[in-house]
């Protein structure tokens, strides 16, 4: 019967209902089958979850859950934290900036608000920036540029890790340019930088391009400062007492 039962769901897509029909509890039929396809749907959007998350290409499975959120982190005016983690900014495909020093805990957020996107079915992307740019100029070289922009159309959310760490060629920094360009009010935008948009001419060499770029970055953008020491930093020294 349960190979029987297996097949027929199968045949009907019907992915977990065989494994799970004898867990639910029965009161009547209708409730049962309520429960049954709701439970149903929840194990496939969990399922969708984890491809999303594995297609995002974390770094680390660091998540808004463990996040500590300290008087650091200067929220813009229009902005709260419930704003922000609501996600709304991705539905009006607007952009989140984080400046700050290293270890203040800009990426840990980036991450986590990229892991809750792709809990809420949103398809996203990570990139160290440095690892972008040489994917783009790979790609140039290899006559793959349309094919590398083309896999990025249906993704909503795009998180740049390091914006100012490594400086930049002209090159990478156009193809860069040219790439957040196609994004501008096509898709959101998570940004995060050791560096305040005044100093940006230090890996962009061309000050027009930076200026445009920023420009771009920005119009629809909530920029968030990242004060204080870096949490790293203080770690490894309170370990070392």
């Amino acid at each position: 019967m349960r190979t029987d039962l297996k097949e027929l769901c199968k045949s009907l897509r019907i992915a977990y209902v065989a494994n799970v029909y004898e867990q639910i509890d029965f009161t009547n039929p209708e409730q049962y089958l309520q429960d049954l396809f709701c439970e149903e749907i929840r194990l496939r959007e969990q399922a969708k979850s984890m491809r999303l998350i594995k297609k995002a290409r974390f770094l680390d499975k660091k998540s808004l859950h463990d996040y500590e959120w300290t008087e650091q982190i200067r929220f813009p005016v229009q902005l709260t934290r419930e704003d922000l983690c609501s996600l709304q900014f991705i539905e009006k495909k607007q952009n989140v900036v984080l400046v700050g020093s290293p270890g203040t805990g800009k990426t840990h957020l980036a991450t986590g608000l990229g892991r809750k996107a792709c809990e809420e079915g949103y398809e996203v992307r990570f990139y160290r920036v440095a690892h972008l740019v040489e994917e783009l100029e790979s790609a140039l070289r290899i006559n793959r540029l349309s094919a590398f922009r083309k896999r990025l159309e249906k993704v909503d959310l795009v998180i740049l890790d390091e914006i100012g760490y490594l400086p930049f060629s002209k090159e990478g920094a156009e193809l860069l340019f040219q790439l957040i360009s196609e994004f501008y009010e096509q898709k959101s935008l998570i940004i995060t930088s050791n560096l305040e948009f005044s100093q940006w001419n230090r890996i962009f060499t061309d000050s027009r391009l930076t200026a445009a770029l920023v420009d771009r970055l920005i119009h629809h953008a909530h920029i968030l400062s990242f004060h204080g020491e870096s949490y790293r930093l203080a770690n490894a020294l309170s370990k070392r007492k």
